[in-house]
């Protein structure tokens, strides 16, 4: 089934172009002008990825994006002309998947929105080789082998694997545990973190499973068995 790209852009000519690409690309798409427009497409449901603008009027892309996370985890691809480093850190709290800065290569937008089409297509419970997250059990295991995880670190692994390649900022992190009424600090996000790679290289120390980003956060990479 073809893919649906909502495209939430108030320059018309971008917008335009970014359409293009999306259909030749082999999916639909569609095009809204402002923020609350983004939000009540996105609530009637049928969209895959949003490209969603920073800027725009009626309601800005954090906003957007914000509002979008409180009832979806619908992909969304973050497209600014601000390129200092907290209004990235800010799209990525926000919820968003990706961030692209202007001037960009259309290419290079299409593949992002390829590589977040690729991400979804892995459902939670399924196999990030060589991981395996069995949420219902409450189990992990790497190459086959069960790893020895305590309630907060099986929490943080399986909400990164539930997205694997998209960065996870702490405050993310330490909602998901919040919502399993764990309750710990910030800083005790590193240290869990610190411990499941431990575990995990213990048992596969040729692999380097949760990557982190300098600054933002961390994340699970897909990788072959």
């Amino acid at each position: 089934m073809s893919a649906r790209i909502l495209i939430a852009e108030d320059e018309a000519d971008l917008a335009g172009i970014v359409h293009d690409y999306a259909v030749a690309a082999g999916w639909s798409a569609e095009i809204v002008g402002d923020g609350v427009a983004a939000v009540e497409r996105v609530q009637r449901g049928g969209i895959d990825v949003l490209v969603l603008d920073l800027m725009l009027p009626g309601l800005d892309g954090l906003s957007v994006c914000k509002s979008v996370r409180e009832s979806c985890d619908l992909p969304i691809i973050m497209v600014t002309a601000r390129v200092q480093e907290i209004d990235r850190l800010l799209g990525l709290e926000a919820g968003a998947d990706d961030y692209v800065c202007k001037p960009f290569s259309p290419r290079e937008l299409i593949a992002r929105i390829k590589a977040v089409l690729r991400r979804v297509q892995v459902q939670p419970g399924a196999v990030v080789r060589p991981l395996e997250i069995d949420e219902a059990a409450h189990a992990a295991r790497v190459r086959g082998e069960s790893l020895a995880l305590t309630r907060a670190e099986f929490s943080l692994l399986a909400a990164m694997a539930r997205r694997p390649g998209v960065i996870h900022s702490r405050a993310q992190l330490l909602d998901c545990l919040s919502q399993d009424r764990l309750d710990v600090s910030d800083r005790a996000i590193d240290t869990h973190i610190k411990n499941l790679r431990r575990k995990l290289q213990q048992i596969a120390p040729d692999l380097e499973l949760i990557r982190s980003v300098y600054g933002v956060g961390y994340c699970v990479e897909i990788q072959a068995a």
